[in-house]
């Protein structure tokens, strides 16, 4: 190790692919973690590095959020849709017609960084606008371009795929990647179009999948409340291709489950589909206050889990979470399921949301050779993790690359 070395210690580390130690620590040269072990053997082995001791805390990853739309950080949930997903689609629409997308991004990325997070997988439509406003953030992000459009309305789609692919923003933090919206705004063909496009130019795919049940009504016949939808619009054509299946069944028809993609929400799916699931590369990203907003039935995510499938958590937007805390939808989730260990819990708020965005070799977990990024948490309790779920506490620091944010 050389005079560049800085080294952190706490009377707990957790770096969650391995079980929390005590009294440990860990060097890092460059933003990367290079060593790992007990306090004094790395306190031994650069006796001229700078030390952070934390104390009485635990260190543990950043955290990552695998699902969220940082544009939409402006609005107000509340306690319910106050109406039917359709009737909540078009009160969005109407919502969103003047947004600050600038504003909304930089409160979305400052309640990213309070609450731990330093990781995000973001949906935009305004790529121009929210891209730029990631790339001047200590945030490490994959930006998921949206396209949708169908019917009527299918010029759309043409033209926001370009703006959605255009990698001008690209930074070693922030990656370009591409969303089809969902199977009720974006049809067969432009979900193939997607495919082919992130296959031949290895860009990260991600689409909103089985969030609703009316998505199979609509997939299968045209109709149903997300043909009230587009008729509300006025942009409603007939001729949208159909597929005589369900949404799962049809990602894997078109060859998004061999790819991995990830698939927020996943809501709705039977045993068969399980299985299909299981046998995938794509990864389920699965958010629990959005889905408790909404009034859906019981996720399947721990039977996922079980399957061998790659499940992690995200918030979604504030348009239907009552903000971008990833520690309530983890303290969420224990109190679902307190059968889980707690360690699976905070895996998935952590390497399985890198996983899922194809950044595991990189942030995820402490270990020698990732970045470091990491937050600290105040801590006497014998088992740290458990601890903060069970509390309202949020991150005493925050750090990315070896450096504290804020300061």
């Amino acid at each position: 190790m050389d005079a560049q070395t800085t080294l952190f210690l706490a009377d707990w580390i957790a770096p969650i692919e391995s079980p929390a130690f005590q009294d440990g620590g860990f060097a890092v040269q460059a933003g990367r973690i290079v060593a790992m072990g007990s306090r004094e053997s790395i306190k031994r082995a650069d006796p001229n590095a700078e030390v952070h001791d934390f104390g009485n805390a635990v260190v543990l990853p950043g955290l990552v959020n695998a699902h969220t739309h940082l544009e939409l950080s402006s609005c107000t949930a509340g306690n319910s849709p106050g109406g039917t997903f359709a009737q909540w689609i078009l009160s969005m629409r109407q919502r969103m017609q003047n947004p600050d997308a600038t504003t909304a991004a930089k409160l979305g990325i400052d309640q990213c960084v309070r609450f731990g997070v330093t990781c995000v997988g973001d949906i935009t439509q305004k790529a121009a606008i929210t891209r730029p406003v990631l790339a001047g953030s200590p945030l490490r992000a994959i930006s998921f371009g949206e396209v949708l459009g169908l019917g009527a309305f299918r010029h759309r789609f043409d033209e926001l795929f370009g703006p959605a692919v255009d990698r001008k923003h690209d930074t070693p933090k922030l990656k370009i990647g591409l969303t089809p919206h969902a199977p009720y705004t974006v049809d067969i063909d432009g979900y193939r179009a997607c495919l082919q496009f992130a296959r031949a130019n290895q860009l990260p795919l991600a689409t909103h999948l089985a969030e609703t049940f009316d998505e199979l009504t609509f997939l299968q016949s045209s109709m149903g409340p997300f043909r009230w939808v587009w008729e509300q619009l006025g942009t409603w054509r007939e001729g949208v291709p159909t597929f005589q299946g369900s949404p799962i069944a049809m990602a894997q028809a078109v060859g998004l489950l061999d790819y991995p993609t990830l698939l927020a929400h996943v809501n709705y799916c039977d045993n068969q589909e399980l299985e299909i699931l299981s046998r995938g590369q794509a990864s389920v990203v699965y958010c629990p206050r959005t889905h408790k907003y909404f009034g859906h039935p019981p996720h399947r995510w721990r039977e996922m889990l079980a399957q061998g499938m790659n499940v992690a958590v995200g918030t979604d937007s504030c348009a239907s979470s009552p903000d971008l805390n990833l520690l309530d939808d983890l303290r969420l989730l224990r109190k679902i399921a307190p059968e889980i260990p707690v360690q699976t819990i905070w895996e998935m708020g952590t390497i399985r949301g890198a996983r899922a965005l194809g950044m595991q070799r990189e942030i995820g977990s402490l270990q020698p050779g990732k970045f470091a990024d990491f937050l600290v948490f105040d801590s006497t309790a014998s088992d740290p993790l458990e601890a903060i779920l069970q509390s309202a506490a949020i991150p005493k620091s925050v750090w990315i690359d070896g450096k504290r944010i804020g300061d």
